[in-house]
């Protein structure tokens, strides 16, 4: 094995997530107590992809595996990073400017201090990948950024020189590699994000947050690409006002708990879900009978399952509005992200 890579293997956790929340399109989102635990190994050559539940059908996808390339596109990312040593390459590199004072700044100056002279580690020599899959695939809960943050976090734990990539280029990353903030930056944070992008890149808030959540999750997969397609290129300005407002009240509703009916009215939207209705219509009904019921619900991400501000205990009084043909599941906000487990540790989903 080269010199320098981590040895034995190194085992990420990350949560599920759920993007929008009704009004906060492409802005809010939860982490979840839904995990995915991901191993990866630096072998002495070839690949090895083993799956365990969800997407145990793409394990034969090699190269192509999304984790994989996550893994190698970090690879590369921190071998310029060791090998320039340029003041403001951690930021560039993932299209965070380095400006005084930021994270960008503090990983631009460790890449100077490593120095230009180390030279590139080069690819590992092979790779181990080992997933246990909780996450369901197409289905609104973030199962691709889920992958994507695993990559990007066993990759800075493996690498020598990880430590040059922060926490603020790790989104970056991200971000680019997704190509919008609003799963992996709970994903990686925890808890309640509100994230936007800026001309120096992606940044998030992070709030904490405990509550009790349930997701109802259909059989039928839909591709968040064709859920995005569904979307006009403009709204009505008055649709643009009143989710503003509502993305606004939904903040205070969750962060000061506030009734159940605010929360209602806080999680109305007229941006998204009424035009992507047509791809999913039993979540859209669902949306439609549980909200009738007093039930704050809304569709997960580009869905199509269905996320409900509510608790267990209250799963079986709405029992009757749900139907057959969903696979219920009672979670928590997760308040932590991505994480490195500790070796030999078992922690429960």
């Amino acid at each position: 094995m080269s010199p320098g890579w981590t040895s034995g293997p190194v085992t990420v956790r990350v949560p599920a997530t759920s993007a929008n929340l009704g009004p906060g399109f492409d802005s809010l989102g939860l982490a979840l107590s839904l995990y995915d635990d991901v191993t990866v190994e630096v072998t002495d050559g070839g690949l090895s992809i083993e799956v365990e539940g969800e997407g145990a059908e793409v394990a034969d996808r090699g190269d192509r595996h999304l984790i994989v390339r996550t893994l190698h596109r970090t690879f590369d990312l921190l071998d310029d990073l060791a090998a320039t040593g340029q003041p403001g390459s951690a930021a560039d590199q993932v299209g965070i400017a380095a400006q005084p004072g930021t994270a960008g700044a503090a990983a631009a100056a460790a890449a100077a201090a490593a120095g230009s002279g180390r030279g590139r580690p080069g690819a590992p020599p092979g790779l181990s990948l080992r997933c246990t899959n909780r996450i369901p695939h197409s289905r609104g809960l973030g199962s691709s950024s889920a992958a994507i943050v695993a990559g990007i976090v066993a990759a800075r734990h493996l690498h020598p020189y990880g430590h040059l990539l922060d926490d603020e280029g790790a989104l970056g990353l991200a971000t680019d590699i997704e190509g919008h903030p609003d799963n992996v930056a709970p994903c990686l944070a925890g808890g309640l994000t509100i994230a936007w992008t800026t001309d120096q890149g992606p940044r998030l808030v992070r709030l904490d947050l405990e509550r009790e959540v349930v997701a109802f999750v259909p059989d039928q997969r839909l591709a968040t690409e064709r859920a995005r397609g569904l979307l006009p290129e403009t709204v009505p300005h008055k649709d643009a006002a009143a989710n503003a407002g509502r993305a606004a009240l939904l903040i205070a509703a969750l962060n000061e708990g506030l009734p159940q009916d605010v929360l209602l009215d806080a999680t109305q939207d007229l941006l998204h879900q009424d035009y992507r209705a047509p791809a999913m219509p039993e979540s859209a009904a669902l949306v439609a009978r549980l909200r009738a019921k007093g039930v704050p619900a809304v569709i997960s991400g580009a869905g199509p399952t269905v996320l409900a501000f509510t608790s267990a205990s209250q799963v079986d009084s709405i029992d009757p509005e749900v139907g057959n043909g969903w696979c219920i599941h009672p979670l928590n906000v997760a308040p932590r992200g991505a994480r490195v487990q500790p070796v030999g540790s078992f922690v429960r989903p």
